[in-house]
């Protein structure tokens, strides 16, 4: 109980010492000089000359995008480091509805033999000179077959 009181007196002590010297920094003058007074400057706008024409040349039209094509979009997705051409690495990198796809069993755990059923044949038949690499050509060729349009169920 004893050092409980000598704690809060101490703690006490401290505290008013704390506040005596933050008044007493608090009365001393500004080390930091005042700023400088603003320059006046004139409220008006600079005036053009009495021949300067009122409007001027129109800005150049940007040239025209060409607009890629809906296979040059979907290479241009896989392509994560712009360099023309598709790794394996890069064409399975953002794939999650072909990866539940191929998970044949649900269990979020793709087994070799489920990915290289599919996507091995996939990309091995589409790479034509056999070099581990898809060209824009070639990769035209993995595209996944269209779903079957449903007719009308009048």
């Amino acid at each position: 109980m004893q050092r409980m009181l000598i704690g809060g007196v101490a703690a006490l002590l401290m505290a008013c010492g704390g506040l005596l010297v933050w008044q007493s920094m608090a009365n001393q003058p500004s080390l930091i000089p005042a700023p400088p007074p603003p320059t006046v400057l004139s409220d008006k706008l600079p005036e053009a000359a009495g021949d300067a024409p009122a409007f001027g040349p129109a800005p150049p039209t940007p040239p025209e995008a060409p607009k890629a094509s809906r296979e040059e979009m979907r290479f241009n997705r896989y392509d994560r480091n712009r360099d023309e051409l598709v790794s394996r690495l890069e064409m399975m990198g953002s794939r999650t509805k072909a990866f539940k796809a191929l998970d044949a069993d649900g269990n979020n755990l793709l087994t070799f033999e489920e990915w290289a059923a599919a996507t091995g044949q996939r990309f091995a038949s589409a790479d034509g000179n056999k070099d581990l690499l898809l060209t824009r050509k070639e990769f035209v060729r993995t595209r996944p077959k269209a779903p079957p349009k449903q007719g009308c169920r009048c």
